[in-house]
Formats: structure tokens, sequence, C-alpha cells
């Protein structure tokens, strides 16, 4: 196992070379040229120690969870419930107890909607949404309001990518029942003002959903001190496998919501008329779990702390400020999002060339962005553009990346001549 080695807050003496030992793919060549993995926002790439930990879980301790008293049965239910441990630390939660596994940050916000919004939201209710949100984060609610009979209000995005915090108290009023927004826009970077937000929230009793997945990976979060309701997050974007997420919800929440789903493990005593459930958060987990997942993720988490969340921050910010400086002496640039506060999500045009033009030429460089809507369809609407490229970086990224992508943004131009 390689050694990871650190960046220290003050000298930020980040030795990425080193960390990149751990991700056998970013040795992988893609049409003769290195690969140049730009598209964290969509998933990240697994370090070794992940993959190794889904490994040795299926060939050691392969057997489902809470169910058996045999050996295999402990060793199994003992990583499983070490992982959820893990994950309660990482984001400061109170207890792990209010951490819940899903498959995604979709499934997570799914079930936030579905087990506490149909009973709370009912007939003439409203609910707070912004105009950033990725459609994980917006189609839930709007199914939602048509079930109940609920409406959404929007909080608007300004010019740069910012929301228009001034009228967000404007939209609150006796009929808002919870307020959901994304700690970080997948589109713009824009780091929300969530403590304003939850403040404003609260000051009226009325609950706060955060759509992490975009900032659980790349900050330290603390969900105490951030104080909101919910927070939904997904494993793939930071380091970990596909198909496991979690809800981390506050105790009194879980307690006050419906089952999600219903089947074994989620029950205390089942009757043929009737059923009582089990306490949170076997509640939530109707079925096996994702076990593996889960233990990959726990892995993750791992590997991130060894490292550090805020030295990743702060080697993420150098990096974007990096591109950024970079990106904009191309007079035909377009950057979409001028935040102060932002993450590594820098989406792009450059002159008239198609973004899906552009992605398949960076492709042929081996060079790694996406290209689209980017699950935010009222977004494009509103910068009247039917899609645009997004370059997104994550620790394992480095300053010579972006100069191969930089040259080969300097071809693409030539290469369209506008």
């Amino acid at each position: 196992m390689e050694t990871i080695i650190a960046a220290t807050p003050t000298t930020l003496n980040f030795d990425v070379q080193n960390i990149r030992k751990n991700f056998p793919i970013l040795n992988e060549q893609v049409h003769g040229h290195p690969l140049i993995y730009f598209d964290n926002a969509a998933t990240t790439q697994k370090p070794r120690q992940v993959i190794e930990a889904i490994s040795d879980y299926y060939q050691h301790s392969n057997a489902n969870v809470h169910r058996a008293i045999h050996t295999l049965g402990e060793q199994a239910t003992e990583g499983y419930e070490e992982a959820r441990r893990k994950i309660a630390r990482f984001i400061n939660a109170e207890s792990e107890k209010q951490i819940i596994f899903t498959r995604g940050t979709t499934e997570s916000i799914n079930l936030v909607a579905s087990a506490w919004g149909e009973k709370f939201v009912g007939q003439g209710d409203e609910i707070i949404v912004t105009e950033m949100e990725h459609h994980s984060n917006l189609i839930p609610w709007q199914l939602l309001a048509e079930k109940v009979g609920a409406k959404l209000r929007y909080i608007p995005f300004t010019e740069d990518g910012t929301l228009d915090t001034s009228l967000f108290e404007t939209l609150l009023n006796k009929q808002t029942k919870i307020v959901a927004l994304t700690h970080m826009s997948n589109v713009f970077g824009t780091i929300n003002p969530i403590k304003k937000i939850v403040r404003l929230a609260h000051d009226r009793g009325i609950p706060v959903l955060l759509d992490g997945a975009q900032s659980v990976p790349h900050l330290p979060i603390d969900v105490q001190s951030l104080d909101c309701d919910f927070l939904a997050f997904s494993g793939h974007k930071m380091v970990g496998p596909t198909g496991i997420g979690v809800l981390y919800a506050k105790t009194n929440r879980l307690e006050n919501m419906n089952p999600y789903q219903g089947g074994g493990e989620m029950i205390n005593a089942v009757w043929l008329d009737r059923a009582t459930w089990a306490e949170i958060p076997h509640k939530f987990e109707a079925g096996t779990p994702n076990i593996a997942g889960a233990i990959g993720l726990g892995a993750a988490i791992d590997f991130l702390q060894q490292i550090g969340m805020k030295q990743i921050t702060l080697y993420e910010q150098q990096l974007t400020t990096y591109a950024l400086e970079r990106m904009t002496r191309f007079k035909e640039m377009t950057i979409y999002g001028h935040a102060p506060e932002r993450g590594s999500a820098i989406s792009f045009n450059l002159g008239s060339i198609h973004p899906h033009d552009m992605a398949q030429f960076l492709d042929q460089y081996g060079v790694a962005i996406r290209a689209g809507h980017h699950c935010a369809q009222p977004i494009m609407r509103k910068l009247n553009v039917a899609a645009v490229n997004r370059a997104s970086f994550y620790f394992y990224n480095t300053t010579e990346e972006i100069d191969a992508f930089i040259d080969v943004l300097k071809k693409a131009r030539d290469f369209f001549d506008f």
C-alpha cells in the first residue's frame, strides 16, 4: 500500500505525484495519450485501497448483515456498521444512527420527499428550491407537489451564478414546509451561503435539505455547524464505489418519518395484518443492503482523511484558480459562474464550438470532460444555451494536466477555425 503524504495547511506541501500512485486508472492511455481525467463532478476514480477493501470483503467476509450469528455474518455486520460510524465522524454527526445508507444522492432525496414529504406536505403547501438545482433535487419535489397538491417556489440565480438570497426571505411564509437546495452547484461550482439560508428557515421552523453531492467530496463538512436537517451525498463522487450513498438526518426528523420501503430488516415485529418498525437507522434500510459498497465507502473516507479535507480543499482551490487564469486568456472563452466562493467545476464554451464536438476533440488527446446539460436543463434554458462543457478537478489532478488541457483547447480553436 502506497503511503499518502498529506499537505500542511501552512505550506501546502501537497505531494500529488505520490497520491496519484494509489489510482491504477491514472496510468491508462487513451488514443495513445496519457489519460487526463477532468470529469470528477460526474464520478471520481478509485484508489487501490477502496478496490482492495471491496475485494477483501467478497473474498473473506461475504455474508448478509444483522441476520446471522456465524463468524462471516458477524464480520460482515461489523464492517458495514463500522463504515456507518466512519461516515458519522466524517461529517460530525451526533450519532451513527443518523446515517442511512442509500444508493446515492438521488435516492436519499427521494427518500425524504417520500417518507417525510408525503407525511408533512399537503394541499396548498409550498416547497422552496433554487433555479440551479440538479434534476435529482428538483424532480422528486415536482412529483411530491403533484401528488399532494403543493407548489414549488424558486430562489433565482444571478448572472454570475450565485443565488439571489435577497429574494429568499420574501419566499418564506406559513405555507413553506421545506427548503431544498444544492450546497455546491454542479454547473457553476458556486458554494451557496448555507448557514444564512438555514438560519432564516429555522427562524420560521422550516427544515432544510442539502444536496451535498458536490460539496461533501471537496469540503470539510460539519452537519452540526451547518445545522441542516437533511444532507444527501454519494460515495462515487468521493473516491468510493458506485451504488452507495448516504442520507444524514436529524434524529427527530427520522423518528417522525414514515418508512421509505417495506420488507426485511426494517421491521420490529410483523403480523399478518400489521407491523411495527425497527429503530433508526434500520427503519429505512429494507432488504439486503449494498454491504460491499458501504465497506468501500468506509475505505474511501479513510483515504480522504489520511490526506485531510482541509488540504484537499486548499489544493483544489489552487488548481481551479490556475485553470481559470489560463482559460480566460482565450478571448473566445465564456465561463459560466463567477462566484467568489466556488468549487473546482468550471463550465465553459469556447467560441462557437459545440460542446459535444469539443468533448470529442479533447477525448482524441486523452482529455475527459463532460459536455451537455449536466442534468440541469432549467439552468441551460436561463443561460440560453443548449449545452456547456465542464472541466472538474479533484486532488489527484495536476497543473501539468491543466497545461496539456489548454494546449488541446488551442488545437480545437485552430481546427474549428472560428
